[in-house]
């Protein structure tokens, strides 16, 4: 039975769909009406999440195997839907990596990978996406970034710096849009209880360490972004903890959060 929601029959593309927040963000906005197009490396979980909203809301999902580091996927997936007649109302920016470790150790294919995910793949979609938004005279755009966007992050500081770019483009292409009915809202959750965070030595312990509301449950996470994304609001950092301590990172001194950071530093590496 088809769920009759704010979704309305209309499209959601979600990359990054295949687990964590993105697998939860797509169920979120499958549980809203949305039909959806999901996209991701690993079509076995794709179709599995396909099969479990069309049966348990109605909607539509098309699966879209793709790997958004090739060169030209992007174009390739938007080319696709724009021959279909499929129009994406919503895109949600989910996919993207983390990598851990010193910066002076990582390859430079490895930490230029990152970037490309996280960054430019974003942008491409971004920029494909939003323009037919514009002549539609509306739309959505949800950008996954972090809290790691608000502060320097030792052994994580490119991808920390992917995130804060991640945060002023949403920001910055939100006040470009402001009067043009496309919204942008970056979504900016702490430490959430995804299997990305396996690859991070010693975060389970630092979980055990950490005030039990700073830590996420992801689809508490998706509920809070659903919702400020269809909301239109241009920053939403779900828990009230984290949201605390980004208001407190957004007023300290610059000095202070880098020792901030060489404490936790200091604590996950060797």
């Amino acid at each position: 039975m088809r769920v009759h929601g704010e979704g309305g029959g209309k499209t959601a593309l979600v990359t990054g769909a295949s687990a964590g927040i993105g697998w939860h963000l797509a169920r979120e906005f499958a549980a809203h009406g949305f039909d959806l197009v999901l996209v991701a490396r690993s079509a076995d979980k794709l179709e599995a999440l396909a099969s479990e909203v069309a049966e348990r809301y109605g909607v539509r999902a098309l699966v879209r195997p793709a790997d958004l580091l090739a060169p030209g996927a992007p174009r390739e997936l938007f080319d696709e839907l724009s021959r279909r007649g499929i129009p994406i109302e919503v895109l949600v920016n989910d996919a993207g990596v983390m990598q851990f470790g010193r910066f002076h150790e990582m390859s430079v294919e490895r930490l230029l990978e990152l970037v490309s995910l996280n960054a430019g793949a974003l942008t491409a979609m971004t920029r494909l996406f939003v323009e037919p938004m514009v002549r539609g005279g509306g739309g959505r755009i949800l950008n996954v970034a972090s809290l790691a966007a608000f502060q320097p992050v030792p052994a994580m500081a490119l991808y920390g710096a992917t995130e804060a770019f991640i945060v002023s483009l949403s920001e910055a292409l939100g006040t470009e849009l402001r009067d043009s009915g496309v919204t942008v809202t970056a979504l900016c959750p702490g430490y959430t209880t995804t299997r990305m965070l396996d690859d991070v030595p010693g975060s389970r312990d630092l979980a055990a360490r950490m005030p039990r509301g700073m830590i996420l449950d992801p689809a508490e996470v998706a509920r809070v972004g659903y919702r400020a994304c269809v909301d239109g609001v241009p920053v939403v950092v779900p828990g009230v903890s984290n949201q605390v301590l980004a208001r407190l990172m957004g007023v300290q001194p610059r000095w202070l959060l880098r020792a901030l950071g060489d404490f936790v530093f200091r604590r996950l590496m060797p």
